[in-house]
């Protein structure tokens, strides 16, 4: 996707263009509304105030989408490959992996959804240690976390996707 593209989709087209980058429709009107962009910095400047804050319920659907930290992404969509190579530097040993998979298991009975992180440019190491930091969190502290992890993943994800 260009820029040029996407200021000339349709609201449809330009929509399907977004949704890989995270699945919160508030976020993609807004972007979608917006248009057009002069240049792609505007784009994404705009795209990392839009729909802010998100509500608990934009972020469990956006979740929903989300593989464990650790997991290989199934399928051919355009979020599950972009989920496979944001993850792709997370090489770890049989115990980190091991590590990841139990404080997965308790995030998730703690918290009732899935542990976020943006893995682009982390080691599996750093992603453990953030896991079990954030395990300390209350609900009420570990909800702007994940919010604020989802946004910077989704912006990542656009300028990759304007790369493409």
């Amino acid at each position: 996707m260009t820029l040029k593209s996407l200021n000339a989709a349709s609201t449809e087209e330009a929509t399907q263009m977004l949704r890989p980058c995270v699945d919160i429709p508030r976020w993609i009107n807004e972007i979608v509304d917006a248009r057009p962009f002069g240049i792609e910095a505007g784009l994404l400047d705009f795209a990392e105030q839009a729909a802010n804050p998100w509500t608990e319920a934009e972020i469990d659907g956006a979740l929903a989408h989300h593989p464990r930290i650790g997991e290989r992404a199934e399928g051919s969509s355009a979020e599950a490959s972009m989920s496979r190579r944001e993850q792709s530097g997370v090489a770890t040993s049989q115990d980190t992996a091991e590590q990841l998979i139990a404080g997965n298991r308790a995030y998730e009975k703690k918290f009732g959804r899935v542990f976020l992180i943006r893995a682009a440019g982390r080691s599996a190491e750093d992603i453990l240690a953030a896991l079990q930091e954030r395990l300390n969190h209350t609900p009420e502290e570990e909800l702007p976390i994940i919010a604020g992890q989802l946004r910077e993943i989704a912006i990542l994800r656009l300028e990759g996707v304007l790369e493409a």
